[in-house]
């Protein structure tokens, strides 16, 4: 059993690439498809694609590599099962002098700290991709 399941897809995701992989498979729920949608409108991931194995839901997460490279520097959980961090929508600073996201859930969806910023509203950070 998995205690924190979005730890879990970072983790594996962060793996993948060390190993070079094109594709990572992730057990599917709607969290983690809205965060992916996140990165895939950053350009963090090329897609994702839900699909069913062993009539189980996984979605199976395209890796995105430039120059031989994995595009996502560093991938980081910031909020935890044990310790949620959450910022007001003053508080959220932009990620390694914008070069960076942090990736948001908010009243409105999950989204990233320029949307949030923005859109004017705070809530739990998640994680961190630079």
């Amino acid at each position: 059993m998995i205690t924190d399941p979005i730890s879990d897809m970072l983790t594996r995701i962060r793996n993948a690439q060390s190993a070079e992989k094109l594709s990572v498979m992730i057990p599917a729920s709607t969290t983690k498809q809205a965060i992916l949608k996140v990165m895939q409108q950053e350009g963090y991931i090329e897609r994702y694609a839900e699909q069913q194995v062993s009539n189980k839901p996984v979605l199976e997460v395209f890796l995105k590599y430039y120059a031989g490279r994995p595009v996502i520097g560093s991938l980081e959980r910031v909020s935890r099962p044990g310790r949620r961090i959450y910022r007001g929508k003053d508080e959220i600073t932009p990620v390694a002098g914008g070069l960076g996201i942090a990736i948001v859930s908010t009243s409105r969806g999950v989204m990233s700290d320029n949307d949030a910023r923005k859109a004017g509203v705070g809530g739990e950070v998640l994680c961190i991709i630079s």
